[in-house]
């Protein structure tokens, strides 16, 4: 008889959802998103699953103030598309930033997460903020420092 290996599936007292704020102020763009992706996806924990929603609610404060390196800022560019023809909208990192900052932040994690239901559904556990205040205050959130500039 062969021996069968079983999925892990983390019990529901274990998955309990921590809360974390991430300053982005001053922060690199891509290594922010990655560490907030990972988080969100719960690979951090040793109960990471997957096919099943282990991560942890994140919130960005200060999102307004995320950096990027070389020519990014004139060179970027953000597509939209409004499903009509001739439709396309682009618009660089810089005119993105000053209209709507947050999402900014919000695009470069949804890119990192799965393309699936359960990447749709950890993307509503992410919270981006343009200024310095957010409105999470009873879930207690941990202040978790990410340092994305090697060497500072």
């Amino acid at each position: 008889m062969s021996t069968l290996t079983k999925t892990y599936l983390p019990s529901m007292d274990t998955m309990t959802p921590q809360w974390y704020v991430i300053d982005a102020a001053d922060q690199r763009l891509g290594r922010l998103a990655t560490a907030i992706a990972t988080i969100l996806r719960g690979k951090n924990k040793p109960t990471y699953t997957p096919h099943m929603d282990t991560g942890d609610f994140v919130i960005i404060v200060n999102a307004d103030k995320v950096a990027v390196t070389g020519k990014k800022r004139s060179q970027k560019l953000y597509r939209r598309h409004s499903g009509r023809p001739g439709g396309m909208k682009t618009e660089t990192f810089s005119q993105l930033q000053s209209r709507i900052p947050e999402r900014i932040v919000e695009q470069a994690v949804k890119g990192m997460l799965p393309k699936n239901s359960l990447g749709r559904h950890l993307f509503t556990k992410l919270k981006v903020y343009a200024g310095p205040e957010h409105p999470h205050q009873a879930q207690k959130p941990e202040i978790l420092n990410i340092n994305t500039i090697p060497g500072a």
